[in-house]
Parts: C-alpha cells; sequence; structure tokens
C-alpha cells in the first residue's frame, strides 16, 4: 500500500510540473558578447527587464526578451532593428512551432512536435604581430543543443585549441580564455575545451548538471564575485523565479584542486598514479527587485576540499559559514572550508544609463569592518555603469573602478583557494590591486561593432597569510594597499567586429600597450611577447564559441 501512495505521489507530482512548464534551458555562452550588450542595450533603454548580475542566459529567456522588444519595435531605432531581426533568425527557433520563418544558417536543425536538434560547426583563427613576432590561435570542433518535449534541453561543445604561444597561465593578470594545456611545444600549447549539460525546467525554475562557464556580477571589464575566468568546471544548478520581484541562482561544483594527496596516489607499474585533493564551491545569490528599476542581490558561497562532497553545501539557501562552524570540530580552523560573502546593487533610474555596484567579502571580520586604521577585511570592490544611445542612439560609454586589498581571493590552504586549477575564479588582477576601465562602442549599421577602450591596471605586492589572526596581520595595522607599484599595465585599444552570418564574424583589432613593473614581477604577471612598451595588431575569423 505505501508503495502505491508514493507511485500515485510521484505521477501527480510529475503531472503538475509538466503542465506548467514554462520552456527549457540551455546556455548561450558568456563569450558572446555581442548578443549580451545588445540586451544590455535594451534594458538601458527600457525595453526589457534583465537580471544581469547572473550570466548565462538561457536561450529560452533570450528568445523571450527578443520578443518583448519585437512588440516595442517602434521604440528601435534603424539600426537595433535589423541587429532585432537578425537575432531572431536564431531564437525564433525557441519560440516557433515549426520551421516555416526566416531562420539562420545551420549545418543541421531538426524540430518536430517532440524533439528538435541543431548542429554547428567551430572553426577559428586569431593572428597576432608586434616586434617580438608574430603567433596565434587557432580551434576547431562541434556543437549542439536540443530539446526533449517541453522540459529536457541539453546542449555540448568540443573544441580542439592550438596556440603556438601560450596565452594563458594561472599567474597571467589578462583575460586570455583560462587553458590546462596538455602539450608544450617551443613555448606554445594545446588544449581541449569541452562543455554541455542536462537540465530540467518547469514554469518559474530550472535544475541541471554542467560543464561550463558561469557569471556573477555586473561588470563591463571583468566580474569581482565569478568571473568566469577558470577552465569550466562540473556544476549542479538551480535557479528558481516564482514572482516577478525575486530570482534566485545556486550553483555547487566540483573544482580542481591542483593539489597532491601523496596518501591516495600510488606508484603502478613503471609509473606513478597521480591523485589530487578533492575540491568543491557552494554558492547562492538572493536577488530582490523592490521596484522595477533597481535589484539588490546578496549571497554567499565557501570552497571546501579534503572531503567527499558534504550534503550540508548540497542545501541551496544556507549560509555557509555557519554551516561550517556546525561541522567543525571546537577550536578547528583547518578543516578546509573558506567562506566568502558577496553583494549587487543594479539601477536603472537614469533611463538609457546602467549603475552598479559589485562588493566581494573574503573571510569578513565584521567586529573591524568599520575600523579605517586596519585593513583586515579582504574585499574587492567594483563601482561602474554604461550610458547607451548616446547621440545618434549607436553610441555607448561605459566607465568602472575595481579596487581588491590585499588578502581577498587568498587562502591558508593550497586546496581551500578561491581558484580551480589555480586560476582566480574572482576579478583576474587578485588582490592588492585596481584597475580603471573606460570604453566606448559604437554601432555603425546592423552586425557591426567598433570600440575603443582604455584600461590602466595596477598591482602591488602579495603578502604571505597564514591564516593567522588578523590582528597580527601587518602588525595589527593591516596590510597596505599598493603601498609599492610591483607592476603596472596600461592599454589603448580599438577593435572592429562584422558578424556576417550568426555565429560568424570577422574582427581585427590595434594594442598600444605598455606593461612595466619589478622584474621579478613583470616576468611572472606578463606574457614574454608583451612586455614593456608593444603595439600589437591581431585579426581573424571564428564559426561558434
Amino acid at each position: 500500500m505505501f508503495k502505491r501512495v508514493q507511485k500515485v505521489l510521484l505521477t501527480f507530482l510529475l503531472i503538475t510540473v509538466a503542465a506548467a512548464v514554462k520552456g527549457q534551458e540551455v546556455y548561450v555562452h558568456v563569450s558572446n558578447t555581442d548578443l549580451y550588450e545588445f540586451l544590455d542595450e535594451l534594458a538601458n533603454m527600457r525595453v526589457i527587464e534583465l537580471n544581469t548580475a547572473v550570466k548565462p542566459y538561457s536561450r529560452m529567456m533570450v528568445a523571450q526578451k527578443l520578443h518583448e522588444a519585437d512588440e516595442k519595435r517602434t521604440t528601435l531605432n534603424k539600426r537595433q532593428q535589423g541587429d532585432l531581426d537578425f537575432y531572431l533568425r536564431d531564437f525564433n527557433k525557441e519560440l516557433k512551432a515549426d520551421k516555416n520563418f526566416s531562420r539562420r544558417t545551420d549545418l543541421f536543425y531538426y524540430k518536430d512536435s517532440l524533439f528538435s536538434f541543431t548542429l554547428n560547426p567551430i572553426l577559428g583563427l586569431t593572428y597576432y604581430t608586434n616586434d617580438t613576432g608574430s603567433f596565434y590561435h587557432r580551434w576547431n570542433g562541434a556543437e549542439f543543443h536540443s530539446y526533449i518535449g517541453k522540459n529536457f534541453g541539453f546542449y555540448a561543445s568540443l573544441r580542439d585549441n592550438h596556440e603556438t604561444r601560450r596565452l594563458s597561465d594561472p599567474a597571467y593578470l589578462n583575460q586570455a580564455s583560462a587553458s590546462n594545456y596538455k602539450a608544450d611545444t617551443q613555448g606554445g600549447g594545446d588544449y581541449d575545451e569541452v562543455r554541455g549539460g542536462l537540465t530540467y525546467s518547469w514554469s518559474w525554475g530550472s535544475l541541471g548538471i554542467v560543464k561550463d562557464h558561469f557569471v556573477w556580477g555586473d561588470n563591463e571589464h571583468g566580474a569581482n564575485i565569478f568571473s568566469g575566468h577558470q577552465p569550466s568546471f562540473t556544476q549542479i544548478r538551480f535557479h528558481m523565479n516564482p514572482v516577478k520581484w525575486f530570482d534566485f541562482n545556486y550553483v555547487h561544483g566540483w573544482l580542481v584542486s591542483n593539489v597532491l594527496d601523496s596518501s591516495r596516489s600510488y606508484y603502478n607499474g613503471q609509473s606513478v598514479r597521480i591523485i589530487m585533493q578533492p575540491k568543491y564551491v557552494a554558492a547562492n545569490l538572493f536577488t530582490f527587485k523592490p521596484w522595477s528599476k533597481l535589484s539588490a542581490s546578496i549571497g554567499n558561497s565557501i570552497v571546501y576540499s579534503d572531503q567527499s562532497v558534504n550534503p550540508a553545501y548540497l542545501v541551496p539557501f544556507f549560509f555557509y559559514k555557519t554551516v561550517d562552524h556546525s561541522l567543525s570540530s571546537a577550536g578547528s580552523n583547518f578543516l578546509g572550508q573558506n567562506s566568502q560573502m558577496f553583494f549587487n546593487i543594479s539601477s536603472y533610474h537614469v533611463k538609457n544609463a546602467h549603475l552598479y555596484l559589485s562588493v566581494f567579502i573574503d573571510e569578513i571580520a565584521l567586529g573591524r569592518a568599520m575600523d579605517s586604521k586596519k585593513q583586515t577585511n579582504f574585499v574587492s570592490a567594483k563601482i561602474g555603469g554604461k550610458i547607451s544611445n548616446i547621440l545618434n542612439k549607436n553610441i555607448s560609454l561605459a566607465a568602472e573602478y575595481t579596487r581588491t586589498n590585499p588578502g581577498a581571493y587568498r587562502h591558508y590552504l593550497l586546496s581551500a583557494t578561491y581558484a580551480s586549477s589555480d586560476y582566480n575564479m574572482g576579478h583576474y588582477l587578485g588582490e592588492n590591486s585596481q584597475e580603471i576601465y573606460v570604453g566606448v562602442t559604437a554601432h555603425p549599421i546592423p552586425k557591426a561593432t567598433v570600440k575603443l577602450s582604455y584600461t590602466l591596471a595596477q598591482k602591488g605586492q602579495e603578502y604571505n597569510y597564514s591564516g593567522s589572526s588578523r590582528d597580527t596581520i601587518g602588525n595589527g595595522m593591516g596590510n597596505p594597499f599598493i603601498d609599492f607599484l610591483w607592476w603596472q599595465s596600461s592599454d589603448l585599444a580599438v577593435s572592429a567586429s562584422y558578424q556576417i552570418l550568426n555565429d560568424c564574424w570577422l574582427y581585427a583589432g590595434l594594442n598600444l600597450s605598455n606593461n612595466e613593473g619589478e622584474e621579478n614581477s613583470l616576468d611572472r604577471y606578463t606574457m614574454p611577447y608583451m612586455r614593456g612598451k608593444k603595439t600589437t595588431i591581431s585579426f581573424g575569423a571564428n564559426i561558434g564559441f
């Protein structure tokens, strides 16, 4: 009898959820910056509403926002209408019941009442040249996304990458795609990148297991909560939006520690089987919209290690620092838990403008938070804004400032750092740094983008942090913020791109950069072929991401 009751309840639950389906979810990768910037522009104009603090967006959500904009077409200028029509050629596949509409070119596309499937190639080449020589990055592969019924979505992409000179490294202070290289060829390297996932959606939420990137925190030039800078990692994602004024996001991820577990590693014949310490992250973000033009987000995260997955961190709504205290033995501070808090405020009160503040707090000590003489709270703060539709509605201006205090994103246990594969998950400059970014973007015609930007990045020394009491750090006065400039980078960049077909680009760029600093820090933080004053020309083309 009990089993029958269970079956009836389960059947009722499945029927109820299926009847309330809103749409399946597969994600638009955060590297599709042209699309995300177009959506930002529509949000700045108040044509649509977005929670810009959390990316990526799902294809279904993008389709719905484009449809909302289409219903307000008369508020858009000619260029914006052209871009809208261009993107609808792709995302109408989520909204239209059949294939009878002006549709993008795909390698293969199939759709019926139950099943849809899209397959496309991935191919790209970016070529660089400056006075150190020439080098390039090429990649190739394939990607697909698919829906089954009204609930399930799944997607995958695989690309093989080759760089004649390595563009990324955990120590490099740039925003090149982070890579786990598998081979070294005269200073270059090869790596594979696989992304994808399986999701189940209903009217007010979704649940999925994916291996992908995600970004938390409003930004124009690198987020300071979760930047998505590290190689993609496997994660459970939960999202719910039960009412218009509340949005919730949760992630539990399997990180790469790169810390040897000597007790589990062993000699296997003629080789050594290397096993690394397990490492995980759990994070949540509560977003509230008290008014239509304002959203406030608050959340927390914990990086934990040296144990298996802890069920307590699978509960999406917990404050994880308190959970850590309840799980730890009295007086024990070395169990591998590293907790953080963060918040994000986003305002659209000024029409055509988006203003935001994003703050990351690493192991906050509330009792010292208001003591201006002690920089013992490890904080990263970003403030910025973007104005759209300047002059002829096709020009935007963005500016932001980021400051990260000493100690932020650091931890005394190597297996519990705020990093995966040794790449910092927060702001790309790391601790004891600041950045000023200003950018102007113009869209002269549909599908075309021209950008001019200036970036000044500065970094002081990275202090030793053993995990001792913050009262003893810097003789009780805290470590000073950039008291001595160890590294500095200034970059004036201009770039132009044109999207020939959906997800098919031609682009070119010119960078006038000057990377300087102490000898050791310059060698560590800057790629060998970008040290000193450089004029770098780049150009390329790609299909897919």
